[in-house]
C-alpha cells in the first residue's frame, strides 16, 4: 500500500486574544491590557524581547479598542485626537515632539495610547526635558521569555496550522532542550515538517535539535 502523504498546509492564526497563548510569563501584560481604559494617564507600554507576543497582543487590543495604528516614524497626531492609538517599536526611533503630544493626547476622554518596545521607556533617549519626565512616569508591563506553558501552547498551534499531530512525547522532549523563543519554536516546527517522512517523532526532534547544537559548536 502506498504511504499516505500529508499535505503541507499552513494556516496562520489571526492576531486575536483567543489565539494568544497565556502563561505566567505574560500574565502581567494581559492584566495590564485588561485594565484599559483605566491606564494611568491613558498610556501603557508593552515591553519584551522580539517574538514574545507584543505585536500579537497590541493588534488584538487595537481591534477591540478600535484604535488607530500610527507609524512611529511619522505618527498622525490628528488621527490620534479621534480616539485610542497604537504605536509599535517606539524605542527604535520616534520623533520626540510627536511622542510628547501623543502621550498628552492619551489622557483625553476617549483617548488611549498603547506602545510596544524592546526596552523600558526610562532608557529611551529624549532631547526634551518635558518628554523625559513623561517617559519616566509611563505605565509599563513586561512580557518575559516564554515559560513551558506558553512554549507548549505555541508548538501545538504551529503544528496544528500545518495539520500535524506529533507523538505525545515530542512536546516534553522539545521543551527540555529547545531555546526559550517563540520564533525558534516556529522555525523548529517548519524544519520538522519539511524533514518528516511520515510521523513527527521524538527521533526527528532530536535530530533537528542536535543539528542546531553541532552548528553552534562550529562557531565557538
Amino acid at each position: 500500500m502506498a504511504q499516505q502523504l500529508r499535505l503541507r498546509l499552513q494556516r496562520s492564526a489571526p492576531f486575536t486574544r483567543e489565539a494568544f497563548v497565556a502563561g505566567p510569563s505574560n500574565a502581567d501584560a494581559l492584566a495590564a491590557l485588561d485594565s484599559w481604559p483605566n491606564w494611568p494617564g491613558g498610556c501603557l507600554v508593552l515591553v519584551g524581547a522580539p517574538g514574545v507576543g507584543k505585536s500579537h497582543l497590541a493588534q488584538a487590543w487595537a481591534a477591540t479598542a478600535r484604535a488607530t495604528w500610527l507609524l512611529r516614524e511619522a505618527p498622525d497626531l490628528e488621527a490620534a485626537t479621534a480616539g485610542p492609538a497604537l504605536v509599535e517599536d517606539v524605542d527604535q526611533g520616534a520623533p520626540a515632539e510627536a511622542l510628547f503630544h501623543l502621550i498628552n493626547l492619551a489622557a483625553r476622554d476617549g483617548g488611549g495610547l498603547l506602545m510596544t518596545a524592546r526596552t523600558r521607556p526610562a532608557s529611551w533617549p529624549s532631547p526634551l526635558p518635558d518628554l523625559r519626565s513623561r517617559l519616566n512616569a509611563l505605565f509599563v508591563a513586561e512580557i518575559g521569555p516564554p515559560d513551558d506553558i506558553v512554549l507548549e501552547g505555541v508548538l501545538r498551534r504551529f503544528f496544528r496550522e500545518r495539520s500535524i499531530r506529533p507523538a505525545p512525547e515530542v512536546y516534553s522532549y522539545m521543551l527540555r532542550r529547545m531555546p526559550r523563543s517563540i520564533p525558534k519554536a516556529e522555525e523548529l516546527v517548519r524544519r520538522m515538517d519539511e524533514a518528516a517522512d511520515g510521523a513527527i517523532s521524538r527521533l526527528l526532534a532530536r535530530s533537528i535539535l542536535e543539528a542546531d547544537t553541532q552548528n553552534l559548536d562550529l562557531f565557538e
